[in-house]
């Protein structure tokens, strides 16, 4: 009976979450993220954290048990753009009660800002992250000036 309920009361709160997502750039830079562990909807693969210091942004990929040869990174006109595919193998002859784990292609896009130069980029991928750092232009970040 209340199975029913449930459905569709995840149904409408899903749908309110992507409102909130699709309005909450209106109000930011469009790197702070007002969430906590539970912030990111159902079937988000990878999870990212993205960090902005006065030198750089940082952007974190959670990616454990992928190739990181077959990822394509790629910036276009202050978009981070990261997408790829995950494989999971599916055995034929089980049942399967619960599988929460995604498989299938994903992308991720972030919004750098203006002052991230798209040439001083570098990528690595360790222990199941990718990191990626975008170096800042000199003249966005800040500057101590004297006074004479």
């Amino acid at each position: 009976m209340f199975g029913r309920f449930t459905g569709i009361q995840n149904s409408l709160l899903d749908q309110f979450w992507r409102l909130q997502q699709e309005l909450e750039p209106l109000n930011s830079d469009g790197l702070s993220s007002a969430g906590g562990i539970r912030s990111a909807p159902r079937g988000t693969f990878p999870a990212i954290n993205v960090v902005r210091t006065p030198e750089d942004v940082r952007v974190y990929l959670f990616a454990p048990g992928l190739d990181p040869k077959k990822l394509d990174v790629s910036i276009q006109q202050g978009l981070l753009s990261i997408s790829g595919e995950r494989q999971i193998a599916i055995d034929e002859k089980a049942t399967y009660y619960r599988q929460e784990r995604f498989g299938g292609e994903f992308r991720r896009v972030v919004s750098l800002g203006d002052d991230v130069d798209a040439e001083r980029v570098e990528a690595k991928y360790r222990d199941g992250i990718v990191q990626i750092r975008l170096q800042r232009h000199a003249s966005a970040k800040p500057r101590q000036i004297e006074i004479n």
